[in-house]
């Protein structure tokens, strides 16, 4: 088994809060990894060596600083009424609705979902904002979160 039921999921109240509720629709579609399935996925896609993002070293492609854009701000957006991702977000990734995405928040936490559904329910997923990383299935792009309120994109 590679998922775990969303009702077990130690962090579902981010997803069914009452203030930013995830839609009926796209709840089932937010499928968070078992710890066994998040690390295999984590060690394959993000780091080998660094359980998360505050230990990335020598080897990890994500501590590699040049392949990263400059910072940009995400918590103006995440404190607005708009729903929409923030532009450079949108403007970066080019995704189909349909691709399937990973949201890291660490080696043994990865939630995978479909683009379509992060977009529509990004601040959901920021409640936690400590490092969480961005990837898609066979995709370059990534972006990665800080708990400062900024992101980076990059191409891996």
């Amino acid at each position: 088994m590679n998922y775990l039921e969303l009702d077990s999921y130690p962090r579902k109240w981010i997803f069914t809060h009452a203030s930013m509720p995830v839609s009926a629709d796209d709840l089932p579609q937010i499928k968070p990894l078992t710890q066994a399935r998040s690390a295999q996925l984590w060690r394959e896609h993000i780091s080998s060596q660094s359980p998360d993002a505050d230990h990335f070293g020598k080897g990890d492609w994500p501590h590699d600083e040049s392949i990263w854009s400059e910072q940009q701000d995400w918590q103006a957006a995440w404190d607005g009424d708009e729903p929409e991702l923030p532009a450079a977000i949108a403007e970066f990734i080019d995704w189909e609705d349909n691709t399937t995405v990973f949201f890291c928040y660490e080696k043994y936490n990865v939630i995978e979902t479909q683009w379509g559904v992060f977009k529509r329910n990004w601040k959901n997923f920021l409640f936690f904002d400590d490092g969480p990383l961005l990837i898609g299935r066979k995709k370059s792009q990534a972006v990665w979160f800080s708990s400062k309120g900024t992101f980076q994109c990059a191409h891996r």
